[in-house]
Formats: C-alpha cells, structure tokens, sequence
C-alpha cells in the first residue's frame, strides 16, 4: 500500500513548557500524554490520531537550527484548518502571538507561516475546493488577500480535503 498522510511530527525543542503553551494557546493543541520537563505529546483540534505533534526537551542551551542556511533539515510543518473562517481565526491568534511571518496565496492553498518559540517553522493551510491549478500549469504564489478570498469561497466553505 502507499504512504498516505503524515501522521506525527516530532520536534526537540529548548523550554518545553513553553512549547506547549504556544501550541496549545494559539493553535489549539491539547494535551494527550506526558512525561514532565521531558516529553509531551499533543493532539490537534479535530484529528483523530493517537498524537499529531511530540515535543521533546532539549535544554536551554541549544542552539538554533541551521536548516536552510548551513545544514540540511527541515524547513516548516503545515497544518491544515477545515476553513477560511478557522484560518481568519488562526491569523488573528498568530499575528497577537508575535509568530506571524507572512502569508501566501498557492493558488491550491492560502497559507499562513509562523514561527515557534523556537523558531521553527510551521504553515496553516487552507486547501481550495476542486482543481484550482487546472489550466494554469500548476500553483503559483501571489500575496494572500484573505478577505477577498473569504467573500469568494465563504467563510465556512469545507477544504478540498473535506468535500
């Protein structure tokens, strides 16, 4: 059988508690097992998996990750909201974070990018119904103008995914 979908993401992470404050408060996070200062494991809102994030603590000492830059390694996780309604929400929780970091239309997604409190980091997507790239030669990147794409689609219109 073929892979299907990323099921967890594991990260190391310098202040856990602080970790899962950010995850918990601004994306909605909840906590399913932990094993104090030393691992958590969290699930997101609406998924029915065992866990979709692990934090493990690796100390204040740590330095930043290179990815990108000098090394190899990963580039940002992206997590998927249901609707434009949830990402309008999900920005105005991101942006009083201070996490924010820009956001992009994909033409087969509009997007958000934030950063943790480590600096890692993640996308919230919202995928667009039926085939938007057909026709165009695939997705492009444009500036996300989420109020027009909310008066175009609806706020509660369901994700590709979904419908």
């Amino acid at each position: 059988m073929p892979l299907q979908r990323l099921n967890h993401a594991v990260l190391w992470v310098r202040d856990i508690e602080r970790s899962v404050a950010f995850y918990r408060d601004v994306l909605g996070f909840r906590t399913r097992a932990e094993s104090p200062g030393r691992a958590v494991f969290l699930v997101a809102p609406g998924s029915g998996n065992d866990h979709d994030l692990g934090l493990f603590a690796i100390g204040d000492g740590a330095g930043d990750s290179e990815a990108g830059t000098r090394t190899v390694g990963l580039y940002h996780l992206a997590w998927e909201v249901d609707t434009l309604a949830e990402l309008a929400r999900l920005r105005a929780a991101l942006e009083a974070a201070g996490a924010l970091v820009g956001t992009s239309d994909h033409t087969v997604s509009k997007s958000l990018y934030a950063k943790d409190p480590d600096g890692i980091e993640l996308e919230v997507a919202w995928m667009v119904p039926g085939d938007p790239a057909a026709g165009q030669g695939g997705a492009g990147v444009a500036p996300l103008d989420l109020e027009a794409e909310i008066a175009r689609y609806g706020p509660e219109r369901p994700t590709r995914a979904l419908s």
